[in-house]
């Protein structure tokens, strides 16, 4: 994985947000109340580069092509995404950042 950024869905939710951010850091509202305003405000986007998919299959000691399978892409994809011809996007950028925070067990 590369890097994890903050954006957020309009630049009102980024006001509230940042204000949510300060209040709970007081102790005026609480860690749950927090992750629902992270659920509403923010897009959490984490990108991988070809070198980080790479060491995510290879730690589930798992071939390019049963990865493939795991993440319902085909064996060129994974492959191509390894080779830095193609990054993911949509549902298998979601699920490759599952399978980073939870292990690949999480998405099989």
């Amino acid at each position: 994985m590369t890097e994890k950024k903050k954006v957020y869905r309009s630049e009102a939710l980024r006001s509230l947000h940042l204000a949510m951010e300060g209040l709970q850091k007081v102790g005026a509202i609480d860690l749950q109340t927090m992750r629902e305003f992270d659920v509403e405000c923010l897009t959490t986007i984490e990108t991988f580069d070809a070198e980080g998919i790479r060491a995510l299959r290879e730690n589930a000691q798992m071939s390019q092509a049963v990865f493939a399978k795991v993440l319902n892409v085909s064996t060129s994809v994974v492959s191509k995404w390894e080779q830095g011809e193609k990054r993911p996007s949509g549902p298998s950028l979601k699920l490759l950042s599952l399978a980073y925070k939870k292990g690949v067990e999480a998405i099989m």
